[in-house]
């Protein structure tokens, strides 16, 4: 008889230093991000540190007294004061923390003293980014561009990891190595050196294995598909949004960064043209320059869309910290010229119905043309659709043709590439009034009339 393995829970700390130059309500939401992500990790928070300094300490990132202060907490568990914090389910005798989590990037010497002074293990928020993308990436490219930026971030500390196996892990025998008396870290630094020079060679050809397709895909659109990307802050609802407009099982999770690999859906019902709907890794505050750089290709998707739908999180109250953050990476990448509409998600998680609507006529008088919707609303995902395809078909043309009854294996692409108005049977064929893009009516008009071909390109041409 089998019985199931109960998967030990794992509790984390946080500690964040408050600057002067930031808000209390900006310094909340990055402790509410960093919560979320370690709950990503698996993680469960049961305290909060903080501490307000005019800088950090470039010893150990806190004062003296705070670490004194976390490190009874690490070691004594949860005090009287401080039962009330816990989650009431826990049994704060049983409680050992796993894992101080910092929400800045500190450096390797701050560190390995931080992890000294509270006696746990240390996690910077780089490093809990950096685990969670590589738990999630599932895609060659995405695996790599994650390797990349894990090595890239582990390089400088391998010194400190050096220091914590003492003397005799920092130098290495003449016997097996490269020269006499080289140490573990130069070695491992040159290992890092090697295979991060080896992933970056992986990805230039996978790069042109992705602009074969990329061409491929641009070819389709003109032959009649649309490109859509859905872009916008992590957890914003892109992917839920995403099944909804096509009918797709996409992975969909209450979590911040579920989706890092680019997903490509047709849009459903079938429109003409054919659209077709990218969902991209989300975007974040403070996220690693590292990681902003190799995942650029997962970006670049928006770059191919003939339009963006900016996704946001409209019962976030720090909505506006999102756009900026979106509007910059945007900007970044050269995907700020595209045509944009400005979606907001999620108006079903404000309040009552009264509180919902005034919410979005607010959103709608600050924001004009924009959506509010709620993703889990089959009519509000008929109306985002209905824009969509609005959107693409606005410089559609349209035209009359006969199709002859020798010429009926054409039927079939007629209607996929092609919206019929209007279809009446006549003697010699099949009369169809159509709308479809002005390169596929031209198309249509020289395979039924090949011997008029320089005749049709002038009259689509004037």
């Amino acid at each position: 008889m089998q019985t199931e393995v109960k998967e030990k829970p794992r509790y984390a700390i946080v500690a964040s230093v408050q600057l002067p130059d930031v808000s209390d309500v900006e310094f909340e939401a990055s402790l509410t991000e960093l919560s979320e992500l370690a709950k990503t990790l698996g993680f469960q928070v049961v305290h909060t540190f903080v501490q307000k300094r005019n800088s950090f300490d470039r010893t150990a990132y806190l004062g003296v007294g705070k670490l004194e202060e976390i490190h009874m907490y690490v070691n004594r568990g949860l005090r009287a004061d401080e039962l009330e914090q816990a989650p009431p389910q826990l049994d704060p005798s049983a409680i050992e923390i796993d894992v101080l989590l910092v929400d800045h990037e500190i450096s390797p010497s701050q560190a390995r003293n931080l992890e000294l002074a509270v006696g746990c293990e240390v996690m910077d928020r780089t490093m809990v980014i950096l685990e969670i993308f590589h738990r999630n990436a599932r895609s060659r490219a995405a695996k790599a561009q994650v390797e990349i930026a894990r090595l890239g971030y582990m390089a400088p500390r391998l010194r400190e990891a050096a220091k914590l196996a003492g003397p005799q892990g920092r130098q290495r025998s003449g016997m097996g190595g490269r020269g006499a008396g080289e140490s573990h870290t130069e070695l491992d630094r040159r290992k890092v050196r090697d295979r991060i020079a080896e992933l970056q060679r992986e990805i230039l050809a996978m790069e042109l294995e992705r602009k074969t397709q990329r061409a491929r895909r641009l070819e389709r659109q003109g032959q009649g598909l649309a490109g859509v990307s859905l872009v916008g802050y992590t957890n914003a609802g892109k992917s839920t949004l995403m099944r909804a407009l096509t009918g797709s099982e996409v992975l969909v999770a209450n979590k911040l960064f579920a989706t890092l690999d680019t997903t490509v859906r047709a849009i459903y019902p079938e429109s003409v043209p054919r659209v077709l709907v990218s969902d991209t890794v989300g975007f974040i505050k403070n996220l690693p320059h590292g990681l902003v750089a190799s995942f650029k290709s997962t970006l670049e998707e928006a770059l191919d869309a003939a339009l963006l739908l900016h996704v946001i999180d409209a019962s976030d109250p720090g909505f506006e910290r999102q756009l900026e953050v979106t509007d910059t990476v945007l900007q970044e990448i050269g995907a700020d010229e595209v045509p944009r509409i400005r979606v907001f998600n999620k108006i079903d998680h404000v309040g009552d119905e009264a509180a919902a609507a005034a919410w979005t006529a607010e959103l709608q008088q600050r924001y004009p043309g924009c959506v509010v919707m709620s993703a889990r609303r089959p009519a509000d995902v008929a109306a985002l659709r209905e824009r969509i395809v609005s959107f693409f078909q606005q410089d559609l043309v349209e035209d009359e043709v006969l199709l002859p009854w020798s010429a009926q294996q054409l039927r079939g692409e007629l209607f996929s590439q092609c919206q019929v108005l209007e279809e009446r049977a006549e003697e010699e064929g099949s009369w169809f009034r159509i709308r479809g893009e002005p390169a596929q009516l031209r198309r249509l008009h020289e395979q039924l009339n090949p011997g008029s071909q320089g005749r049709e390109k002038e009259y689509w041409e004037v």
